[in-house]
């Protein structure tokens, strides 16, 4: 997860503060602390073999990432996402993804369809063990494959600006009831549109990805 922790932490990446960046968020975007969560700072620097320096700076990071909650006078917390975020970030990153698919039909040369193909493999293949992690950060890897090839360091910058919430709710619609084949199976037609060089086709099952998954994220949170 280190492009989320770069974007956080301008330190080198294996310093304190990227460390405790990196198990905190990388602990928020899995589900393993949950909204509300006390984020005790004796406690991290304990684990982390620190002094409490390095952790206030790694949690003033997160807080800045929209991840950890620190009001004055509080403890510091797990933040909890609203609906209307998901909905704003979910709104903006299908716009941008119908642009990036028509930058990849026109830029992708043999080589980079070959390559967005070996990113989809991990893909089927944890959503074959329904292995609702291991398909995420292979899904991750996957959109990063779509901007290198893209090309558009805009797109790349406004979308790593907002990685770590925008992470955050891509787990969680991966991890709902059937999402990851009906994913990897979408996947896998958009691997297609990019071989055939049909970039109206791939901007359109883009923009269906994205905002099919805000829409399980908005079921979700209605029951």
């Amino acid at each position: 997860m280190s492009e989320d922790v770069d974007s956080a932490v301008e330190d080198d990446a294996v310093s304190p503060v990227a460390e405790i960046v990196d198990w905190v968020a990388r602990g928020i975007i899995e589900g393993k602390l949950s909204p509300g969560d006390d984020l005790n700072s004796v406690d991290l620097a304990r684990r982390f073999g620190v002094s409490r320096t390095p952790v206030r700076e790694a949690l003033f990071a997160l807080t800045r990432e929209g991840l950890v909650d620190w009001s004055p006078r509080r403890r510091p917390r797990v933040s909890s996402p609203s609906l209307k975020e998901a909905r704003e970030i979910y709104q903006l990153r299908a716009i941008l993804y119908q642009q990036v698919s028509q930058a990849i039909v026109e830029r992708a040369n043999a080589e980079d369809v070959d390559a967005l193909w070996r990113a989809h493999r991990p893909l089927a293949e944890a959503a074959d063990r329904e292995d609702v992690d291991a398909y995420f950060w292979a899904n991750v890897a996957f959109r990063d494959e779509e901007l290198r090839i893209a090309g558009n360091g805009i797109y790349r910058e406004v979308l790593n600006s907002l990685r770590m919430r925008i992470n955050r709710l891509r787990h969680l619609s991966t991890s709902l009831p059937g999402r990851l084949k009906h994913s990897c199976a979408d996947h896998e037609r958009l691997c297609q549109a990019y071989a055939e060089r049909d970039g109206t086709l791939a901007a359109a099952l883009n923009r269906s990805i994205v905002l099919g998954a805000l829409r399980a994220i908005e079921a979700a949170w209605r029951e």
